[in-house]
């Protein structure tokens, strides 16, 4: 469960107070109060202790009962003029990290914010980072120790119309914080309880509490819709495929777009078999699936005016008798053939019909988010996903969005010339490449090959969507990367 928030004028009892502290060790707001507990020591022990009010850098301070809190902690923030809405993310994050073992906190980190940045933002940001420091997956600990904080007071001196924008932006921060903390868990079960199935059971309940409309293509359902690479690639596991088609319709809508999110609820390589260590996190899969899903659930609450629909392919890459082979021909939804050279390459497979079916149905604008290639996190790492398109202004809509949801991208090219490299001897294209070199960029020309002439933009998350360590908000494991940018897509949609 999320901690509740609560704005206040003045510091209320609670377990720990957090007050920020800039670089140079410059007190920020309520510091002074810190200040007179201890006697007018504070800079004094700040020098001792070299803390200095970097990012991330905490201090705890013995305040002997003298504030209404029992304790007080100095949280450092970085420079002053760079301490913006991702910033202040990355400092709630931190709270909750640090918290955790408190029931309460209060804290003046919004006051710390300058003027030139919304209110209602930074309260969104902030509310964000709390909730997903906070976030903790221990459904098969023996001895979990869970976070005990329960309670957030917002300190702030602001006026009411600012204060207005501030509760609207922590509620709204904390649904979507909700929704990637979904994703996360989603992402993060293991690969043996979540078939393709039970995807859909649990895409159920949460269209029935998000107001989505829903329609499942199974079985025949899935030959008579022409999904030749669902099929194709869902053959080879006793845990038959899905499609999952999910739809946020508002009343007055202006425009729709396509969310489509890549399932593979566990990758061996099919034939292809990847090796043990290749195995390991492949339960994460289905991370763009996940955050699609995710990010369509907050839509009604947050009262978005876009028309919204998911396709969502689901399956499992395994080998078996049944399995597709390494020179098998597939035959996709829009007709094109695909010699299949590589199991291992089966995202693009799966995507290819849901593409072609959401540009049949007349999107304003497409987006897919997959974790689609290794190479992309050579190229990236863990925390930039690589963005590529066939529109400009979507492509730029797309990054503007993100960077306001604090998700970093980066715009890679699709050159024609590489296109080539998929030509097949024996079909119309193949779903690896020859040569060596720009996986990535040569799996969004296959993708692009699907798209019609709708615009449409692909998130590479093979590196974003899990993470090896904790930092900020960031969780190890599952991250629930690209729900933020969804939900935020959603709300500002212009047609490109």
């Amino acid at each position: 469960m999320a901690p509740t928030f609560k704005l206040v004028a003045r510091a209320p009892k609670a377990d720990l107070f957090v007050v920020p502290v800039f670089s140079g060790a410059r007190l920020g707001p309520g510091a002074q109060l810190v200040d007179d507990a201890i006697d007018g020591r504070l800079a004094e022990f700040m020098q001792e202790t070299d803390f200095d009010g970097k990012r991330g850098e905490v201090l705890a301070v013995p305040t002997s009962g003298k504030l209404t809190a029992r304790a007080a902690l100095l949280l450092g923030v970085g420079d002053e003029a760079s301490f913006d809405a991702a910033a202040l993310r990355r400092a709630g994050a931190v709270l909750a990290k640090r918290a955790s073992r408190v029931a309460s906190v209060a804290t003046t980190l919004l006051d710390a914010v300058g003027s030139d940045i919304d209110p209602g933002l930074a309260a969104q940001a902030f509310a964000e980072g709390v909730c997903l420091g906070r976030y903790q997956f221990l459904r098969y600990k023996s001895e979990a120790k869970r976070s005990r904080l329960e309670r957030v007071f917002v300190v702030s001196a602001n006026n009411s119309a600012k204060s207005a924008k501030v509760r609207a932006g922590i509620a709204r921060g904390a649904r979507v914080a909700e929704a990637v903390s979904w994703a996360r868990d989603l992402i993060n079960e293991p690969a043996a309880a979540k078939s393709p199935a039970d995807v859909v059971d649990l895409a159920r309940v949460v269209a029935r509490a998000s107001g989505l409309k829903v329609k499942v293509f199974a079985g025949e359902q899935l030959v008579r819709a022409r999904m030749g690479g669902v099929l194709g690639v869902g053959n080879g596991s006793d845990r038959p495929p899905r499609f999952l088609r999910l739809e946020y319709a508002p009343a007055g809508a202006k425009g729709t777009v396509a969310f489509v999110g890549k399932g593979v609820v566990f990758d061996s390589g099919g034939l292809s078999l990847k090796t043990a260590g290749g195995m390991e996190t492949m339960k994460t899969d289905m991370s763009g699936a996940a955050a699609v899903i995710a990010a369509m659930s907050t839509l009604r609450d947050l009262d978005v005016k876009t028309r919204v629909i998911g396709y969502v392919p689901l399956v499992e890459n395994m080998p078996s008798g049944s399995a597709m082979r390494p020179g098998d021909v597939l035959t996709m939804r829009n007709g094109k053939t695909v010699e299949v050279l590589n199991t291992d390459a089966e995202g693009r497979l799966i995507l290819a019909d849901a593409l072609s079916l959401a540009s049949e149905e007349g999107a304003d604008a497409i987006i897919d988010l997959a974790t689609l290639t290794g190479a992309v996190t050579m190229a990236l790492g863990e925390k930039i996903a690589g963005l590529m398109g066939s529109d400009d202004a979507w492509i730029t809509q797309v990054s503007d969005a993100a960077a306001r949801a604090g998700e970093r991208v980066w715009h890679l090219p699709l050159p024609e010339d590489y296109r080539r490299n998929l030509d097949s001897e024996i079909a119309d294209l193949r779903n690896i490449s020859t040569g060596g070199g720009a996986g990535t960029l040569t799996a969004g020309l296959f993708l692009k090959e699907f798209t019609a002439d709708a615009p449409w933009a692909h998130l590479d998350i093979a590196g974003t969507a899990r993470s090896s360590s904790e930092d900020a908000e960031t969780s190890k494991g599952g991250t629930g990367y690209g729900v933020r940018t969804l939900v935020e897509l959603a709300s500002t949609f212009r047609k490109p």
